[in-house]
């Protein structure tokens, strides 16, 4: 019957047709109703992600790259200036001396101390004595002191620097406006160390070096922190505002951690203040109800000797109870 069928012209005809016709709907279709088109859209937006991804991916890796090769110059530049000379103490002190004229200074203060000794007690070995103590011992004292109380005004206001440049760069100022704010506003000494970083800017060198000089001005971590952040933010980019905004969190961390541990501290800096004091209180209560008996430590040469054996091992026995309490945080 099938052969019947398909003897007939006409049927055959048709079912040709048909099969034509269903294999042009099938192989048409999908063009003429978009289902190509939407399946084109969809492995479009699977392949996106990944192609965003990897270029994120490449991003983040040529900012690390920056980022490294940032600190590694940075790292060396702090290696090669690392000793430092007569004239970076002076300038950590916050004093305009040149290193010749504290020299003479420290030479007149020793020579007039060691002449009235040799005056007076006739003791060449006394005067030595006081010659290293007022033209050697005396002047770097007073010096390292200077140098640390300016250190610590500066660490002290530091963090309010850091508030107003970051609020002044999340308003939309520029960060050069932001320090000259803080070099009028601020109290010294960091208006005096930001007004150097907009003077030498202002020279023509850049920001991020501009930055790190502070460092070497005042040569304590925060503004070496600072320093490092402004250059690579420079030359890497990122949010300032919140980079300095965790810098500024992080010194107030620090600072709380140093309060802590001087009042765990107190007991012992107690301690070896009693014990640094003893020896000149028994002596003035000795020379109240003894005079006679004491006197002979500053009127024969055996006193002499004796005194400055006890001066020099209490100086020892000072400097290294303090190092002992003294923590780097």
């Amino acid at each position: 019957m099938l052969a019947d069928l398909l003897d007939n012209p006409i049927i055959f005809a048709s079912l040709i047709a048909a099969c034509g016709g269903l294999l042009a709907y099938a192989l048409i279709y999908p063009l003429l109703s978009g289902e190509a088109r939407s399946q084109k859209r969809v492995d479009n937006f699977a392949v996106a992600p990944r192609r965003s991804m990897r270029s994120t991916s490449i991003t983040m890796g040529m900012r690390k790259k920056k980022i490294s090769e940032t600190l590694k110059d940075i790292e060396q530049k702090q290696r090669s200036s690392t000793q430092l000379t007569l004239d970076d103490r002076l300038r950590h002190a916050g004093l305009d001396w040149t290193k010749t004229k504290l020299i003479l200074i420290s030479l007149a203060a020793g020579l007039s101390l060691a002449g009235l000794i040799f005056i007076f007690k006739k003791n060449p070995v006394a005067a030595l004595v006081g010659f290293m103590i007022a033209g050697v011992i005396l002047p770097f004292f007073i010096l390292n002191y200077l140098r640390k109380k300016r250190t610590k005004k500066f660490v002290s206001e530091f963090p309010n620097a850091l508030d107003i440049i970051i609020r002044g760069v999340k308003s939309g100022l520029p960060l050069g406006d932001c320090l000259k704010i803080i070099s009028v506003e601020a109290e010294e000494p960091v208006s005096s160390e930001f007004k150097h970083i907009v003077d030498i800017q202002q020279m023509g060198v850049g920001m991020g070096e501009a930055c790190c000089e502070m460092y070497k001005r005042i040569p304590v971590v925060e503004a070496n922190f600072f320093g490092i952040v402004i250059q690579i933010q420079q030359k890497a980019g990122g949010n300032l505002g919140e980079i300095l905004s965790g810098l500024s969190k992080v010194i107030r961390e620090r600072r709380k951690m140093k309060g802590k541990i001087l009042a765990m501290s107190m007991e012992a800096v107690a301690s070896a203040g009693i014990i640094a004091s003893l020896p000149f209180i028994v002596g003035i209560m000795v020379f109240l109800a003894a005079p006679n008996y004491i006197e002979k430590l500053w009127t024969t040469d055996a006193g002499y000797n004796g005194l400055l054996a006890a001066a020099v091992m209490m100086t020892i026995g000072t400097l290294v109870m303090k190092k002992m309490i003294n923590f780097d945080i």
